[in-house]
């Protein structure tokens, strides 16, 4: 049986990034030193439409635990993160840091890192002593990243950057 080119159309499903985000998130406990966090986050991921940073990574782990025994690296810095996800590193790097900007590009982790900071920012929390706040970049976005030198002009004193985790300071 051949069939028509209107009946093969007929059978294809599409199916936009709705079908593929899952906002299902679990508040979470992490554990850095003395440090204790909270986050909302996935326990895994699509890595459809690029909602990796819907979850804790564990190169992010390892991270946290370095900066844990080295917080004096991070005593009154400023520092933004590239690729925050739902912001594990950036709510560890709040207790030590005077300033943060977190980054990430997809709007629906936005949510969730904007989501973290709330839960992080309160008052009952004496921990957490930076200026923090989330902003959209999608790198190599000149628009974005000329705004945010606007709104940041002092710069950064550290910049740490998702997947890589490269520490850089600038002193």
């Amino acid at each position: 049986m051949v069939k028509h080119e209107e009946e093969e159309e007929d059978d294809i499903v599409w199916l936009d990034e709705s079908f593929f985000i899952n906002d299902n998130y679990q508040l979470t406990t992490f554990t850095f030193g003395a440090h204790v966090l909270q986050l909302y986050c996935l326990q895994s991921a699509s890595t459809d439409f690029d909602l990796t940073g819907q979850l804790v990574w564990p190169g992010a782990m390892l991270l946290n635990d370095f900066l844990s025994k080295n917080a004096e690296l991070l005593q009154g810095c400023s520092m933004i993160e590239l690729g925050s996800g739902v912001g594990i590193t950036g709510m560890l790097c709040s207790r030590f840091c005077r300033q943060i900007l977190l980054t990430d590009h997809n709007e629906e982790v936005l949510k969730i890192l904007r989501r973290n900071i709330e839960l992080n920012a309160s008052a009952e929390n004496p921990g957490f002593c930076a200026a923090l706040e989330a902003e959209k970049l999608e790198w190599g976005n000149a628009d974005q990243i000329n705004r945010i030198l606007h709104r940041y002009p002092g710069g950064f004193d550290l910049i740490l950057g998702a997947d890589i985790y490269i520490l850089i300071t600038f002193n």
